[in-house]
């Protein structure tokens, strides 16, 4: 048994964050029903990356979506609204990533329908809170990473704010949410009151930058440097960083200077301050020590520092990644398989409960697959839905 098994998730989100906090409540063991739109449903379905479609629908859409149900009703009309409002009844959770106020002009913001089912923990994400001059303006990752400061601290000292090449916020906020979704489920079963749970993308990028922000605001609100060369974290001193060897990469992080002196064979490290210099000085030190890693092989190097318990790494692309040992013990590959015998290779949930990892092999649902089925099952009858 799932640890969410019997909990039922009514998802009228979109895109990412809020079907990123669905999926894994899904993985999880919750029964996943997606509400959506007649005709076009929801806007990811055509979001594809490098064109991959599968069935009219993308790649990425099946990816997030894997698991769950789909069940089509237009909010503008009467009918189906009520037939929406009998099924939010019987939900445990609502999750919703609309822009304020959509919601509330259907009368399925959390303030009405908690009167209908007080016990629903509901959960809504938005891209800069419900307050204040940003509410208006559009809730997508790559701006929240540039307003947010989190493509600034990225790149060299020369380079132009560089920013993650993912949607890493929508990825967080899912996460936030699905946290409070669970915490308000705890209080839920032991108080029986339901809760609403809000998070937003900028709060979200924001808590992501907490170690860094928190040294700011404690340190006389000074901005941090980045590093001119190799720079890998703007707090951090030398040798922390990516290096280029003769034939790839390797990554150092925290050490002793004068260790690594001793271990890459280079004197002049060990003349450095160990407290003092691998800040005030990490550019220098840095190319220094790039200067030497340059001369050899990645492997060269690794075997060197690994043997001697110097912390540090390769740098794999996903190709080399896949491909090793270590990932492949992971087992953390699944496939989503289709009725003609076609199949999406994807990951699976991350987490694992008594040691026992959750794999699914059910694909995305088609646009209101499950409507019909869903409308018997709860016997909510006909209405606009037939």
């Amino acid at each position: 048994m799932k640890p969410l098994e019997g909990i039922l998730v009514l998802d009228f989100s979109q895109y990412l964050a809020g079907p990123s906090c669905s999926l894994r409540l899904a993985d999880l063991g919750a029964r996943v029903i997606k509400i959506e739109r007649p005709g076009s449903g929801d806007n990811c379905r055509r979001m594809s990356l490098k064109n991959l479609m599968i069935d009219g629908n993308s790649v990425l859409f099946h990816t997030i979506n894997r698991s769950k149900e789909s069940f089509c009703a237009n909010m503008k009309d009467p009918e189906d609204l009520k037939i929406v409002r009998e099924l939010i009844k019987r939900a445990d959770v609502l999750i919703e990533n609309f822009r304020p106020g959509v919601m509330k002009r259907n009368h399925l913001d959390y303030d009405s329908v908690k009167e209908i089912n007080a016990g629903l923990v509901y959960g809504t994400v938005t891209g800069y809170g419900n307050e204040g001059p940003w509410v208006k303006k559009p809730g997508q990752d790559l701006l929240v990473q540039s307003m947010s400061g989190l493509a600034w601290l990225n790149g060299n000292g020369q380079d132009p704010p560089v920013p993650f090449c993912l949607s890493v916020i929508d990825s967080y906020a899912g996460v936030h949410l699905a946290e409070g979704v669970l915490a308000a489920l705890f209080r839920r079963f032991k108080t029986g009151r339901g809760a609403l749970v809000e998070v937003s993308l900028m709060e979200s990028a924001v808590d992501m930058q907490f170690e860094g922000i928190t040294a700011y605001l404690n340190g006389g609100r000074k901005l941090p440097v980045r590093a001119d060369y190799n720079n890998a974290h703007p707090y951090m001193g030398a040798p922390y960083g990516v290096y280029q060897t003769k034939d790839g990469y390797i990554a150092l992080s925290k050490g002793s200077l004068k260790d690594l002196a001793e271990y890459l064979e280079i004197p002049r490290l060990a003349q450095f301050d160990e407290f003092e210099d691998t800040f005030n000085k990490r550019d220098e030190i840095k190319r220094i020590i790039g200067e030497k890693l340059l001369l050899d092989t990645t492997a060269h190097w690794l075997e060197i520092l690994e043997s001697a318990g110097y912390w540090c790494s390769d740098v794999y692309t996903w190709e080399k990644l896949l491909n090793t040992e270590g990932f492949q013990a992971l087992k953390f590959l699944q496939e989503l398989e289709f009725e003609d015998g076609r199949k999406i290779c994807t990951s699976r949930c991350p987490v694992k409960v008594d040691g026992e990892a959750y794999y699914s092999s059910r694909r995305a649902p088609d646009l209101g697959e499950d409507t019909k089925k869903i409308i018997q099952e709860f016997d909510l009858g006909k209405g606009g839905l037939s």
